[in-house]
């Protein structure tokens, strides 16, 4: 089959198109042929990094987490899937899991659910991590109908689909962007855009929430950003973030009484950790795109896997607008 090896990290670092064996199917695990995957900004990480990242595949690997494709074989003792079945995922391209940059991958049936019927396998394809990401952190924030929540960065993968989600339970949702394309997107999925060039969080938060802060905060930019969260966050508020691989002082939090809540959607892959979690949540998540609740936003521009080192250029951009997918077939 080709795959896009790496065979090296860092600036050096390129994608090219070797024909290796298909994989063997083993117990527990499905073969896919993969239609479409996409570029999250872990995998870029994984390139640009190598061994400074812990969870970096040995060298020549197979990159790429996220997938949409159809069941060809199933691997003994696997329930609930058969052969011919359109299924999506997170389930490679990092520690000792091969990637999506190929024609097939061996997934372990844990990690996968049937895809969204009203989904292409591009829109399928950029969902998995941003959304179980997105899912994980509400969730575990304890999202309810009637919350006031902000989004930080609700025009970028994860953003977009807590936005989503966070309406879909029934909340009154702000996010915040820099420009005015990513304004409007943030208007068009059903949120109220706040410009953090030109507003202040004091300003923000007086104007949304009366000056009494945001009971729920999901921060998709992190870091830094975390300083902004507690100040927008309400008494006792709730705080989730993706990005907290900081040195913070955590002396606003403590006075506010918030709870902080750090998502690593990964942990079940690296640590085969609960992965049937995983394949719960994006069936929970198939069910709520079905119900017209949550849908992707793609980039305008369209790769196929011969294109895997252009696709990962576009997303380390910064222009691209919604996921980054590629076409496989």
């Amino acid at each position: 089959m080709q795959a896009m090896l790496i065979n090296a990290y860092g600036q050096a670092g390129k994608f090219e198109s070797t024909e290796i064996d298909r994989p063997t199917t083993k117990p527990g695990h499905v073969l896919i042929k993969i239609s479409a995957s996409s570029v999250n900004t872990v995998d870029t990480m994984i390139r640009n990094m190598g061994e400074d990242l812990p969870m970096s595949p040995q060298t020549p690997a197979i990159l790429g987490m996220d997938f949409a494709g159809t069941i060809e074989e199933l691997g003994e003792g696997v329930e609930g899937f058969k052969v011919g079945d359109e299924v999506y995922g997170c389930a490679g391209g990092l520690a000792d899991l091969p990637g999506t940059l190929a024609e097939y991958i061996v997934a372990d049936a844990d990690l996968i659910a049937h895809k969204p019927k009203n989904l292409s396998m591009r829109e399928a394809a950029a969902l998995p991590l941003v959304a179980i990401t997105a899912y994980e952190g509400l969730h575990r924030a304890g999202i309810k109908a009637g919350q006031r929540v902000l989004v930080h960065g609700g025009s970028g993968g994860v953003g977009h689909v807590a936005l989503q989600l966070a309406k879909h339970y029934g909340a009154e949702v702000f996010s915040t962007g820099g420009g005015d394309a990513q304004l409007e997107l943030i208007e068009q999925l059903g949120a109220t855009p706040i410009n953090y060039k030109t507003e202040t969080v004091e300003q923000y938060v007086q104007a949304h929430t009366g000056g009494a802060g945001f009971d729920l905060i999901f921060d998709s930019v992190g870091a830094a950003n975390l300083t902004n969260s507690f100040a927008a966050a309400a008494l006792n508020g709730q705080i989730a973030t993706t990005v907290s691989m900081c040195e913070l002082d955590l002396t606003p939090a403590h006075m506010k009484g918030l709870s902080l809540h750090v998502v690593f959607m990964l942990i079940p892959m690296l640590h085969n950790h609960k992965r049937s979690v995983h394949g719960e949540t994006l069936t929970d998540l198939a069910a709520i795109v079905e119900s017209g609740a949550l849908k992707p936003v793609l980039d305008e521009m369209r790769f196929t896997l011969n294109q895997a080192n252009e696709a990962h250029a576009r997303l380390e951009s910064g222009q691209a607008m919604g996921k980054v997918v590629i076409d496989h077939a």
